[in-house]
């Protein structure tokens, strides 16, 4: 795609740190690194997220993970944890609009990096979660 930054990584016209490439997929370091190590993951293929992905470029992808989530770990030993995101739409904080897969390994609890999901357990009566799965059923093709 014209004027896709991550497209003209993947076709070298921008340089990258890259840490594994092959026919289906280019990962390199995000070069704000909000902890060593921090890797995007994303498909050659150029799609602007999640929703446009069909069952074999999610396949190609995220079969990927696994592997690079391993060599992350081997190469920083003191790693104590990995957050994978996807990031879809601009609310949800997805900046760069080619799918992309942020590996982000954790040394610590102090490491400038949070997610946080609060408790809201009681906020939905039973009735009301089963209609919401019901809902989400009903579009599952």
């Amino acid at each position: 795609m014209e004027n896709c930054i991550f497209c003209k990584i993947i076709d070298q016209e921008i340089p990258s740190y890259k840490v594994y490439e092959d026919e289906k997929v280019y990962a390199f370091l995000d070069i704000s690194q909000a902890t060593k190590g921090h890797t995007l993951v994303v498909p050659k293929q150029h799609v602007t997220d999640i929703f446009d992905y069909d069952e074999e470029l999610a396949a190609d992808v995220f079969a990927r993970i696994p592997k690079i989530a391993r060599a992350l770990e081997k190469a920083f030993p003191e790693m104590e944890g990995l957050n994978i995101l996807n990031n879809n739409k601009e609310l949800a904080y997805q900046s760069v609009f080619h799918s992309h897969v942020h590996l982000v390994p954790r040394y610590s609890k102090k490491d400038d990096f949070s997610i946080h999901f609060g408790n809201h357990a009681e906020q939905q009566k039973p009735e009301e979660m089963q209609a919401i799965a019901d809902k989400i059923k009903e579009q599952v093709k």
